[in-house]
């Protein structure tokens, strides 16, 4: 669940524990235009709406040169400040996902990996930062002393199904390619916002409560939880210093600050000593970690005598494989006839 805990060596030692495999929220909204010419950037702290666990009916909104969707408010407007200061598509997709590190943890963070797609208008690139198994796995893995399978919850929660984390050398390898400002600029409102705090949302408050497992590591439930164990208040102002710091050496040190050093050697300790469920990641996996540039994976599709190019991300995402597939049976019946809604 959580990426980051709050003590000391917290939010080193927890950014990669089992994880919902999340891309980046961010990248969904990326329209690759900008607004203007890179500016200075000094990042303010928007009023903080609450999130919510259930839908709520939107108006929705029409955008001439930039839009920034992400699953939290403050992530998107992360993004929309970095754009409007001048940033890159890319540019605002690490704000973003810092952002949701921080808010988000349940869904989304720097311990996970994330898959980005790119477009310039002349061709579309998919960056691969999916999390990669460590060296040490193999098909024994998720199997019990008596040879048989895990019950899901037994290889999830602890260690055992850490993987080695790819979300921010894939950015990295964007931002070198597509960046506009400063590597360090980016990470101005997720630093702001972990050492001030963000108010805990109802979504947030909501999964807390409901996680059964989350309260059994002691620093994590001292800090999503009040002391009589129950789940933070909506609204709560939650901070996080000690994330603020690992940020502040992933923006002045790149990626090599989570790979290699201190921190990895810290999450390579919770995953290994875990009391209960170890797991097999080392620091040589961390640090051999290579985001992977691949081909978009794009198919034509014809309306009304109309053609479309609809390009997604590739394997290892699926995604794109069941639009297309989906399309081309759409396209051997009535539907083809009708116009796109």
């Amino acid at each position: 669940m959580p990426t980051f805990t709050p003590s000391p060596a917290a939010a080193t030692r927890t950014l990669a524990p089992r994880r919902h495999l999340v891309a980046c929220a961010a990248l969904a909204a990326l329209l690759a235009g900008c607004a203007s010419s890179p500016s200075q950037f000094a990042y303010t702290v928007p009023a903080q709406p609450e999130g919510s666990s259930g839908y709520t009916e939107k108006p929705g909104w029409a955008t001439e040169k930039f839009a920034v969707a992400a699953a939290n408010p403050l992530a998107t407007d992360a993004g929309y400040q970095i754009l409007k200061a001048g940033g890159s598509a890319v540019d605002a997709a690490i704000a973003v996902q810092m952002v949701l590190t921080l808010v988000e943890p349940q869904s989304s963070g720097i311990g996970g990996g994330a898959f980005l797609l790119h477009s310039n208008g002349k061709a579309v690139e998919a960056y691969d930062g999916r999390e990669t198994a460590p060296a040490a796995a193999d098909e024994k893995l998720f199997l019990g002393a008596d040879g048989k399978p895990v019950q899901f919850y037994d290889g999830v929660v602890g260690g055992r199904s850490v993987g080695v984390p790819g979300t921010v050398r894939m950015l990295e390898l964007a931002h070198k390619q597509h960046g506009k400002l400063p590597w360090a600029t980016l990470f101005q409102p997720a630093i702001t916002l972990a050492e001030g705090g963000f108010k805990v949302s109802a979504r947030l408050h909501t999964l807390v409560k409901a996680d059964a497992h989350l309260k059994k590591d002691p620093v994590a439930a001292a800090y999503f939880y009040k002391p009589d164990g129950d789940a933070r208040d909506v609204g709560f102002n939650l901070r996080n210093p000690e994330l603020a710091a690992v940020l502040r050496r992933i923006a002045a040190e790149g990626s090599k600050a989570l790979h290699e050093g201190e921190i990895a050697q810290a999450i390579v300790d919770k995953v290994q000593k875990h009391p209960t469920n170890p797991g097999k990641l080392s620091l040589a996996d961390l640090a051999s970690y290579q985001p992977k540039k691949r081909e978009a994976l794009c198919h034509d599709y014809q309306v009304q005598a109309k053609d479309y190019r609809i390009c997604g991300f590739p394997p290892p995402s699926s995604g794109a494989i069941a639009i297309g597939q989906i399309l081309g049976i759409l396209k051997n019946t009535d539907a083809a006839a009708k116009p796109l809604q």
